[in-house]
């Protein structure tokens, strides 16, 4: 029987610009699972750390950027995942940060893009990660009087 993993997050990096543009990541030819596929910002949660601790951890770890502002979602994803047999739930932040940082990117990662919404959806495979985006650009990206309620606080972290 498959076990429930509670132990991931996924993030999906924006910058306001005159079309919001969303970054997507290309997994490095070395990756053990789903080399070359695009992707959002995702990794694991380490013992004692918060959610969203980790996703602060993995934006920086996986792109050197600090973000601006940092939000909770209504969303999880759910996946499973064959080579441990479990099922994850993660749950989806979204982060702005300055339209002029320069990404640099781990060894996991290949490549990247900042794309307007409709492209990046196009890139990524899992139903989540597009789902996440639309989402995040309706309720957060476009200044939907929801994004504040949903914006985490940075400055007690």
């Amino acid at each position: 029987m498959p076990k429930i993993n509670f132990e991931l997050v996924e993030v999906v990096l924006f910058r306001r610009k005159d079309e919001p543009e969303f970054l997507v990541l290309q997994r490095s030819e070395k990756e053990d699972i789903y080399p070359g596929l695009w992707q959002i910002v995702s990794g694991g949660i380490e013992p004692g750390e918060k959610a969203y601790e980790a996703a602060l951890r993995e934006i920086r770890e996986e792109t050197g950027v600090k973000p601006l502002g940092l939000y909770n979602t209504p969303l999880t994803n759910t996946f499973y995942f064959f080579t441990n047999d479990s099922v994850n739930v993660s749950p989806v932040f979204a982060a702005e940060v300055d339209p002029r940082d320069i990404i640099e990117l781990s060894d996991e990662h290949k490549d990247f893009r900042w794309l307007v919404k409709d492209e990046a959806i196009s890139l990524l495979v899992w139903p989540g990660q597009k789902h996440a985006i639309n989402i995040i650009d309706q309720y957060i990206v476009r200044r939907n009087p929801s994004e504040e309620f949903m914006k985490i606080p940075l400055d007690h972290i």
